[in-house]
């Protein structure tokens, strides 16, 4: 009972809000100050001779309530984020910041309304969309040995599932600067991130100086959809992710991450888009 019920919304004052998000913004800028981390900034326009994995995903799908200019104005912001990750090169004991490249999205910059997930809902924001771009990047890398230093799951599940290609809770939420995605590079080699956005799609790459002997297969267990003593459902699952050497055969087996989120539909009933 004590572990359904602590997923129960919490609702919270604007003031609380508010003041949540200032000290976790101030708290991120004070840890860039730190000389501990070496973050990745030089770029190339030059690609290296392998593409390690590669992911592409639509620009533009049918939601309820979701307006076609939202997805326009996403893929704005997503061109302009696109802009100054492209190219980047991530070398040996370097850090990846998604915000530290990207920098603030504003309206200076040229960046547009879009949507932005809250509280079990959807708002406008300037910048809305982005999560498109750290989700794309976060797939691709649990395909590499690249690895995840932080990354913050989405806490609801706001859309029924629609034409999902990837296990829930693969992704990774956005917010500057506070909710940030970094990645290591542990590996003996550079790595390139390489984006672009096309008429319909967000695509990606990491490309890398030496070839990728290994494979990496992502997959979900043990998920469930809860009905909660509250009237709520929980959606929950683990990623776990499989290694195979070059024979193809199986040489690790790993724990990923752990996904709850309070889903905002009805689950196992047809649902409108």
């Amino acid at each position: 009972m004590l572990e359904a019920m602590k997923h129960r919304p919490i609702k919270r004052s604007k003031a609380r809000l508010l003041a949540g998000k200032w000290w976790f913004t101030i708290k991120r800028y004070a840890s860039w100050l730190s000389p501990k981390i070496r973050i990745a900034k030089d770029r190339s326009v030059n690609s290296p001779a392998y593409c390690i994995f590669t992911h592409r995903t639509p620009l533009f799908r049918e939601l309820k309530e979701v307006d076609r200019w939202l997805h326009n104005n996403k893929a704005v912001n997503l061109k302009l984020a696109a802009g100054k990750l492209d190219g980047l090169l991530l070398k040996p004991g370097e850090t990846f910041s998604y915000w530290r490249t990207i920098g603030k999205p504003t309206r200076s910059k040229g960046y547009v309304e879009g949507m932005v997930l809250f509280y079990g809902g959807f708002k406008t924001g300037v910048g809305g969309g982005l999560c498109q771009m750290s989700n794309l990047i976060y797939w691709m890398t649990l395909h590499t040995p690249l690895t995840v230093t932080e990354r913050h799951r989405h806490s609801y599940d706001v859309f029924p599932d629609v034409n999902r290609t990837q296990p829930f809770g693969s992704g990774a939420t956005c917010a500057y600067n506070y909710l940030d995605l970094q990645i290591k590079n542990t590996t003996d080699t550079t790595y390139q991130l390489r984006v672009r956005v096309s008429d319909n799609e967000l695509i990606g790459e990491w490309r890398a100086e030496l070839p990728e002997y290994r494979r990496y297969e992502v997959y979900e267990k043990e998920h469930v959809m809860a009905s909660q003593p509250w009237g709520g459902y929980i959606r929950s699952n683990v990623i776990h992710r499989r290694t195979f050497n070059s024979d193809n055969q199986l040489i690790a087996d790993e724990y990923v991450s752990s996904n709850n989120a309070l889903m905002m539909y009805a689950p196992l009933l047809e649902q409108p888009v």
